[in-house]
């Protein structure tokens, strides 16, 4: 039987900017709009980060995620939602000492990070298993902090999908199925075409996805003008897909995306054409074992 693709929209990320793109999304009603608009061009599952309405800067106010969660669910509620946990895990050192975070640090307690989580009990969130130079910054998950956030999101009854940037990422979420500490069957991303991480080509990609534990659900993905070649590559491999806004503001070189609705229709035109079959929200529900 043809196995079915589930197509991931991550529509405004952390780190994109209005000087990339100036109709990215930013408030709640924007954020909701770009997720039915990418739901309707066949995504099943949308990936969300929230910002401040006024200057577009990353956020995790959870009245605005609730806010975000409350308009998306009015509109649909067979869409399955991705809450981010990404955010507060970024340190900056000062120049005079680097043992004194500085300016742009938002390191925050692993309880923090997934308090939206536990209150708004999306389908799936993420978990960050890197720790990563980042520009000029690192990005720090602990083994202990990521273990604090798998256990609260496990309680909370949520799906966690594993945020795999490097093959240590990898090794790192094995440990965590042997030791239980993540129920099986997994759900991952890889994240390929981060500056000193995963590259985004075909073979780090197969070598990567060969790493995961059998069984596990994956999407793999790249960024900028590697979106699209990466997408193609994880569906050849046997992953799932994901495109949106927080990955690339264009749909073709040179021109921005008019929104995440076009990407995805790419997205599905693209693996329609290759004879692919793209799955529908309840039947993404029953790939990744989610209540239906």
């Amino acid at each position: 039987m043809q196995r079915k693709s589930i197509i991931t929209c991550a529509v405004t990320g952390n780190l994109t900017t209005r000087e990339q793109h100036p109709a990215l999304p930013a408030s709640p009603q924007e954020i909701c709009d770009a997720c039915i608009d990418a739901a309707d061009a066949g995504a099943a599952i949308v990936h969300i980060h929230v910002r401040d309405p006024d200057t577009a800067a990353p956020s995790m106010d959870l009245d605005l995620y609730r806010e975000t969660v409350k308009l998306i669910r009015a509109r649909n509620d067979a869409l399955i939602l991705n809450l981010t946990t990404g955010p507060g895990g970024r340190y900056v050192p000062s120049d005079d000492n680097p043992a004194v975070a500085g300016l742009g640090t938002t390191l925050m307690p692993p309880e923090q990070r997934v308090a939206h989580v536990v209150d708004l009990k999306p389908e799936i969130c993420t978990l960050d298993f890197n720790t990563m130079n980042s520009g000029g910054q690192v990005v720090i998950n602990t083994p202990r902090n990521v273990g604090v956030m798998a256990e609260i999101i496990a309680d909370a009854g949520v799906k966690p999908e594993l945020e795999l940037f490097d093959t240590g990422d990898i090794e790192m979420a094995n440990d965590f199925l042997t030791a239980g500490k993540i129920s099986k069957p997994a759900m991952a991303s890889l994240v390929t075409g981060v500056k000193y991480g995963l590259p985004a080509t075909p073979d780090i990609m197969a070598t990567a996805a060969r790493m995961l534990r059998p069984g596990t659900q994956w999407t793999g993905f790249g960024i900028g003008r590697m979106a699209f070649p990466m997408l193609v590559q994880s569906w050849l491999l046997g992953g799932h897909l994901r495109i949106g806004m927080e990955d690339t503001s264009y749909i073709a070189r040179g021109q921005l995306t008019q929104g995440n609705g076009e990407l995805v229709t790419r997205a599905r035109d693209i693996i329609e054409k290759l004879g692919g079959e793209i799955a529908g929200p309840q039947e993404a529900r029953a790939i990744l074992g989610l209540p239906t």
